[in-house]
């Protein structure tokens, strides 16, 4: 493991390289997630009927143009995501264990202690450095969601006409302040914190148990079906509260007074499933997300090692200390 910068920037870079190939199915997802909002399923529209569909009729309308808007902020808000979710839950971690577990783990040498591995706690790791990740990069969240949902040919949702990344973020805080750039940040903290529980936690299990049950060695293929194991569970466990956010995001006043609100009135006026509206969208964007970040997590964290042992000098033994 490198140490907690050299994880931050690798993560980072991971996930900026993820979100290039997946960021159309995002806004493909965040479209669906808002067709329809708060309307009896007989009379909501239905202008994207799917992924694929949605995919062709806004490539069809507004070009890569718009299937890409937001880009800028995603990298942002991914740099700041998973820096802080890659980067923290090592440290995060290993502090829990030597908090919690002291009395079970004073026996074991201090390299034994730095790879103990308890599912409580890292389930509780992963979520702590999303939680984290998710309220840095809350506005360029905000803003993300704001762009994509945008459209000047099928409009779903609110809509805010925003030149680019800065003019919304400028445009948030003169009408609405500091406040305004960090609203929807419960449901977002919420939805991240959720998937970032099982994120690493389930790609961690199902590396160690592919590699006992399969003897696979570390490398491509093992990475590639252990992400892919994370991305169906991140998904299946996110998805509801990444609708609330979604709407949270691009309400306009108070159209719901709290996650808890748009919860409710989404299921009561839409039904139960309407929580996981866009399902396949979002599927079809976490799971090649979450391979490419987590399979060149991987790569990234070995060049950071090379780069911090002959650059920068930091030996070994002292990352991730």
């Amino acid at each position: 493991m490198s140490t907690t910068i050299g994880s931050f920037i690798a993560g980072g870079i991971a996930a900026c390289g993820a979100v290039t190939v997946t960021h159309s199915f995002e806004t493909v997802k965040i479209r669906l997630q808002l067709q329809g909002e708060l309307q009896a399923k007989k009379d909501a529209p239905k202008m994207y009927r799917g992924v694929l569909h949605g995919v062709n009729v806004i490539y069809k309308n507004e070009g890569m143009k718009g299937l890409l808007r937001g880009l800028s902020c995603a990298y942002i808000y991914q740099m700041t995501l998973n820096g802080c979710r890659l980067g923290f839950y090592d440290p995060i971690r290993r502090s829990l264990n030597s908090l919690l577990l002291e009395h079970d783990i004073s026996h074991m040498s201090s390299d034994r202690i730095k790879t103990y591995q308890s599912l409580p706690i890292n389930i509780a790791s992963g979520a702590s450095s999303g939680i984290l990740g998710a309220a840095a990069g809350s506005p360029f969240f905000l803003v993300k969601t704001r762009l994509q949902s945008y459209s000047p040919f099928l409009p779903v949702g609110t809509q805010h006409q925003y030149r680019n990344a800065w003019d919304g973020l400028g445009q948030i805080y003169k009408s609405e302040g500091v406040k305004g750039l960090y609203r929807g940040i419960w449901p977002a903290m919420i939805r991240t914190g959720f998937g970032s529980s099982v994120q690493l936690p389930t790609y961690f299990l199902a590396k160690r148990r592919l590699q006992s049950w399969f003897g696979l060695e570390d490398g491509a293929p093992l990475h590639l079906m252990s992400s892919t194991a994370s991305g169906f569970v991140v998904c299946v466990v996110m998805h509801p509260p990444d609708t609330v956010m979604s709407r949270m995001y691009n309400q306009t006043g108070n159209l719901y007074s709290s996650a808890f609100d748009c919860l409710y009135r989404t299921v009561k006026t839409e039904g139960v499933l309407a929580v996981y509206k866009g399902f396949f969208a979002h599927l079809a964007r976490i799971l090649p997300h979450t391979i490419l970040t987590l399979s060149l997590a991987e790569q990234t964290n070995k060049l950071m090692r090379r780069f911090e042992e002959n650059a920068l000098g930091i030996p070994d033994k002292l990352k991730g200390a």
